[in-house]
C-alpha cells in the first residue's frame, strides 16, 4: 500500500482524530469553488496584475453566491502566477497548484486539524511567496506527514518553538492580510506533504507541469482531511 492510500485509510479509520481546518458549520456555510485557470475569461491580465483588485473580485464573488469561503485549487493549472517572478524565473512557469487555498477574511482562525508538533516555520517575505508559513509534523501510525499553513499574519509566529506540541483544534494561526502575506488576497494556502525533502520553514507551492508526475508521489491531496460536503460547493 502507498502513502496516499495509508493516509486515506488513517481518515477513514480515525475520523475522531481529524479535525477542523476552519470555523466550517454546513448547516450555515456555503463554499465557492474557484476557477484560476485559463479557462476563466474573467482573469484578465488587468485583474491579475492587481492585489487591489483581484481581492475586490474575489470577495465579491463570495458574496454575490452567499458564500463564507472560497476553496480550490488542488493540483489545478494557474493563470495566477504567470506575472510573478517568484513563479516565472526561466522561463518555463511554475503553474501547477500543489494545495488547496482557502480565501477568507484576514484574520480568519487556522485549527490544527491533526494532533502533531511544529517541523518548522519563517516568513517567507517577497511578492508572491507564502508570507508566514508555520509546517507541523504528524505521526499518524507510523505514517509519516507534514501539514503546511502559508499566507499567515505574522503574530501567527509569536510563541513557536521547534517540537512544540499542537493539539488537535488548537489554533495554528489566523489568514494574513495583503501587506504581510505576500501581497495576495487574504487566504490560508494548505499542504500536506509525505516528505519535506530537506526543506525547512518552506515548501513549493506550485511546480512546473513537467514536474507533475514527481512531485505528485510526495504531495498528498488535502481534500482527504479538509472533507468539505459537496452540497455545500458552490460550482
Amino acid at each position: 500500500m502507498d502513502k496516499h492510500q495509508q493516509l486515506k485509510q488513517y481518515v477513514t479509520n480515525n475520523a475522531g482524530k481529524i479535525g477542523k481546518l476552519i470555523f466550517f458549520e454546513p448547516k450555515r456555510h456555503k463554499l465557492l469553488l474557484f476557477d484560476f485557470t485559463a479557462n476563466n475569461a474573467e482573469l484578465t491580465p488587468e485583474l491579475l496584475g492587481s492585489t487591489e483588485q483581484l481581492s475586490f473580485w474575489v470577495f465579491d464573488k463570495m458574496k454575490v453566491d452567499n458564500c463564507r469561503y472560497g476553496i480550490g485549487g488542488y493540483l489545478e493549472d494557474r493563470v495566477l502566477y504567470n506575472g510573478t517572478k517568484l513563479f516565472n524565473t526561466d522561463g518555463d512557469i511554475r503553474s501547477l497548484h500543489l494545495g488547496v487555498d482557502i480565501w477568507g477574511d484576514a484574520e480568519t482562525t487556522v485549527y490544527n486539524p491533526i494532533a502533531g508538533k511544529v517541523h518548522s516555520y519563517q516568513d517567507n517575505s517577497g511578492e508572491g511567496n507564502y508570507g508566514p508559513t508555520i509546517i507541523l509534523e504528524h505521526d499518524l501510525d507510523g505514517l509519516k506527514l507534514y501539514s503546511l499553513y502559508g499566507h499567515l499574519s505574522h503574530e501567527s509566529l509569536m510563541g513557536l518553538h521547534i517540537g512544540m506540541p499542537m493539539a488537535k483544534g488548537e489554533p495554528v494561526g489566523h489568514f494574513g492580510d495583503c501587506e504581510e502575506n505576500g501581497n495576495w488576497p487574504p487566504h490560508l494556502h494548505f499542504q500536506l506533504m509525505f516528505d519535506m525533502e530537506g526543506n525547512v520553514g518552506d515548501y513549493p507551492g506550485a511546480c512546473r507541469l513537467s514536474e507533475k508526475e514527481s512531485y505528485q508521489q510526495n504531495i498528498a491531496d488535502p481534500n482527504v482531511i479538509l472533507q468539505f460536503p459537496e452540497d455545500n460547493i458552490v460550482r
